[in-house]
């Protein structure tokens, strides 16, 4: 049986195999819904799918794309803010 609070469907299962043969469940967090684009609600590119301890071990450039709005609006959207902004 697992413990209490490995029950939950917080955790996924995973199926290992060990160098004796068996199967054993290991259970590892799930990982995070990717985030969206604040204007469409599409999926961003570029941004891992990280936990927050694991995204503040990784690089700021690897965070987020490098540009402006990077990593809040996606290519089209940001596309016709920055051709809206040029305009008025």
């Amino acid at each position: 049986m697992p413990a209490g609070n490995k029950k939950s469907r917080t955790f996924r299962k995973i199926f290992k195999r060990t160098p004796g043969g068996k199967n054993v469940i290991h259970y590892e967090k799930r990982k995070p819904k990717s985030p969206k684009c604040s204007v469409c609600g599409k999926q961003l590119i570029g941004i891992p799918r990280l936990s927050d301890k694991k995204l503040q071990k990784t690089a700021k450039s690897k965070k987020r794309p490098e540009r402006p709005y990077g990593g809040r609006l996606c290519g089209s959207c940001l596309k016709v803010k920055l051709i809206k902004e040029v305009r008025s």
